[in-house]
């Protein structure tokens, strides 16, 4: 009597990951009901590119912060501090090459600005490595105590920028081959909205690209997900910790530099002003998803702009109206991450 062998059941290909297209969706239907609001398509396009590179300027500064929440479970109220530093730094790198600055030059202008912006992320960056050792170690998996040294870190951190650089505004003006716009038809769009739209997608694509396709990426996404089966791997998912930290402080630092160049001026209380959109980035975004900071950030850009043309009076809480908004179409946000 044969005996009959058991045959393994044919191998199913992995079912491939569907990415949900109504959240992106909604910057193309923003910008169709502003349109006909607006009245003039020329407006309607400088409108539109000022409220995406104010966006971009937001995420570089806000993709850091939630990394660090989604990956550490801690809200940092200090982030604000590596974005007033890395702008304060900026000014005084700005104002040593100031006749570089000044020059009509754009490749000298370039000279004074990649200097200054790479000084602003380096001193932020090392000053978040300091932060997190002495701040928030110590206050691992305790939430209230988080929010409240953070805060305290900041106030902190606010007094001494003061203290180095003065409590008044200081002004950081654009270099002269940066100012000025770029007509496209009717329509003219500043030459450094440009730029602060081509950072920011390269710094989003370079996210995506080290989260997705390399093992760093891969370790930061699975400890997203489940902290205690990487380490039970042998993943020291505490140096993980270090090195997202350290990242998000030093593009704070790098996007407060962008934010000071787009407001022309810096003051000490900038980041604290810059953390409350900060906060409904994240928050609209789904609490630890890049994705969801890039998509928030843009929306937060336009509703800001289309709201400040429109309706003035309305733009001084737009954003709050968009946030609530959002979540009371997805209470956990556009993208939220699983295990939340």
């Amino acid at each position: 009597m044969n005996a009959t062998v058991p045959t393994s059941p044919a191998l199913e290909p992995l079912p491939t990951v569907r990415i949900d297209k109504l959240p992106i969706l909604l910057l193309p239907a923003l910008g169709l009901i502003a349109l006909p609001l607006v009245h003039s398509f020329s407006t309607w396009v400088t409108l539109t590119f000022a409220g995406l590179a104010m966006g971009m300027i937001i995420f570089i500064i806000a993709s850091g912060l939630t990394l660090v929440f989604g990956l550490m479970d801690v809200l940092n109220f200090g982030h604000g501090v590596f974005i007033t530093l890395g702008a304060f730094v900026a000014t005084t790198v700005m104002a040593r090459l100031a006749p570089w600055a000044d020059s009509l030059s754009l490749v000298r202008n370039l000279m004074a600005v990649v200097p200054a912006m790479a000084a602003g992320l380096i001193v932020a960056a090392l000053v978040g490595l300091v932060f997190e050792r002495l701040v928030i170690r110590p206050v691992y998996g305790q939430p209230l105590r988080q929010i409240m040294i953070t805060m305290g870190g900041m106030i902190i951190g606010v007094e001494l920028i003061k203290a180095l650089w003065g409590a008044q505004a200081i002004p950081l003006l654009l270099p002269e081959g940066l100012r000025g716009s770029i007509l496209f038809g009717d329509a003219a769009v500043e030459k450094y909205r440009i730029i602060a739209v081509v950072v920011g997608l390269a710094i989003f694509g370079g996210m995506l690209w080290v989260l997705g396709r390399t093992k760093v990426g891969l370790l930061i996404r699975a400890g997203v997900q489940d902290r205690e089966m990487v380490e039970s791997l042998g993943y020291r998912i505490g140096r993980l910790f270090i090195g997202v930290f350290v990242t998000g402080s030093a593009l704070a630092g790098l996007g407060g530099v962008m934010w000071g160049m787009y407001q022309q001026t810096v003051t000490p209380e900038m980041g604290g002003q810059v953390n409350v959109l900060l906060f409904i980035v994240i928050i609209i975004g789904g609490l630890g998803s890049v994705g969801g900071c890039f998509i928030g950030s843009l929306l937060v850009g336009l509703v800001a702009n289309y709201a400040g043309f429109l309706a003035p009076k309305v733009a001084l809480f737009s954003n709050i109206l968009l946030m609530v908004a959002v979540l009371m179409w997805r209470p956990q946000g556009l993208y939220p991450v699983v295990k939340r």
